[in-house]
């Protein structure tokens, strides 16, 4: 008896130390082969390509695609070129849940990259930590996607928070204006915009003086539009997308309603300008990028002229934007990331990179850095106004 439970100790000895000894060098295996190739990098894009927001995921993606190419054709990373598969969602979360599924688990992508939309993105989270994938430059500020703090998602713009509670201290502190009212979008993001500018209000005492909303995917913006009216407000937040946005502003003052107009970055504002024509005069976007402008006297910062350069050079048809400047300095941040990570990249080893980044000059003043709990790069708001159809930086 002995003798037979002395031998099955044994074998169970034998049989931990295998474990022991070859699942690191299985785990490392594993990480090697979701997406690292002996000549590529296959990463995975969901975005709206067509639809109603289908300029923001077309430009986000010709924007980072620009830097991509170019750093293909300067030889890729460690030998490898980076292969983007992007998927069109139509800004719909369903189809960018399937979209991300097929890029997890078919395509077998190394990370996800440029989602565009905080209700597309925000449905995915659980599908991200179950693959334990990265997803890096999303093109969305919800607070979701930041708290609680997730080392797989990578941020790297500014939030909903800080854009609104710049904007309310614009409105409040610098204007003086105290009834300020929200236009929202009834879903993640406008709910996620609404939040912030309440935050931002009750800090200087104040609520909003009413509260309008619509239905993403429609131009249904008249019933929160008369709400918005009666409570005559002399500001209005709004959190929306470029098509709905227009709407409103233009039946707005078709009616002798003319408040000061405030949009959040993911308005599309050169979109949102091109709509609203002459109706878009004194409107004021924040963004979370410097001006686009080719103009070296007007904007001389050398990130942003390296954009519109590269930008020409692969998509010469394609006019420079926030949008697909936001895009291309993701894309910085993603190969910058790769680049890091080494030869022999793993996941760990590419989440570990991006936190090792500190004080990384993009060329837009405002370095990036990341950091152990810390996974947004930036935090400056910019101010833009609506000036003869052209977007104009406010000091």
């Amino acid at each position: 008896m002995k003798r037979v439970l002395s031998f099955f100790i044994y074998i169970l000895c034998i049989i931990l130390l295998c474990a022991c000894t070859s699942s690191p060098q299985r785990d490392a295996l594993t990480e090697n082969t979701n997406g690292i190739r002996e000549d590529e990098i296959l990463i995975g894009s969901s975005l709206a390509l067509g639809g109603h927001a289908g300029y923001l995921g077309t430009q986000m993606l010709q924007g980072a695609m620009s830097y991509i190419r170019h750093t293909n054709d300067k030889g890729g990373i460690h030998g490898r070129k980076i292969r983007l598969v992007a998927m069109d969602d139509g800004y719909n979360p369903t189809q960018c849940l399937y979209n991300t599924q097929t890029l997890i688990l078919e395509k077998q992508v190394f990370a996800l990259f440029c989602y565009v939309g905080t209700p597309t993105t925000v449905r995915i989270i659980p599908l991200v930590n179950e693959a334990k994938i990265p997803l890096v430059g999303m093109f969305t500020g919800a607070n979701r996607l930041r708290q609680p703090v997730n080392p797989f998602l990578i941020n790297i713009r500014a939030s909903y928070y800080q854009e609104t509670q710049a904007a309310v201290d614009l409105i409040v502190k610098k204007q003086g204006l105290e009834r300020v009212a929200v236009f929202y979008q009834y879903d993640e993001y406008g709910f996620d915009g609404l939040r912030g500018t309440e935050i931002a209000l009750q800090k200087n005492g104040l609520i909003p003086v009413a509260k309008g909303s619509y239905v993403r995917g429609t131009l249904d913006v008249e019933a929160g539009l008369e709400k918005i009216i009666e409570s005559d407000a002399q500001a209005v937040v709004m959190i929306g997308t470029y098509d709905s946005c227009a709407k409103f502003i233009i039946l707005a003052k078709q009616q002798g309603f003319n408040p000061l107009f405030h949009n959040v970055s993911f308005v599309g504002s050169k979109e949102l300008a091109r709509r609203l024509g002459p109706d878009g005069e004194g409107v004021i976007v924040t963004q979370v990028v410097p001006p686009p402008t080719a103009d070296p006297r007007i904007n001389p910062l050398p990130g942003v002229q390296e954009y519109i350069r590269i930008l020409r050079n692969y998509y010469p048809k394609s006019k420079p934007s926030f949008v697909g400047l936001e895009g291309y300095l993701n894309a910085r941040i993603l190969t910058e990331g790769l680049e890091r990570a080494g030869k022999e990249i793993t996941r760990q080893k590419f989440i570990r990179a991006i936190e090792s980044i500190e004080q990384y000059d993009l060329g837009i003043q405002n370095q990036v850095s990341f950091g152990s709990g810390d996974y947004q790069g930036l935090d400056q708001v910019y101010f833009t106004m609506i000036k003869e159809g052209e977007l104009v930086l406010l000091p």
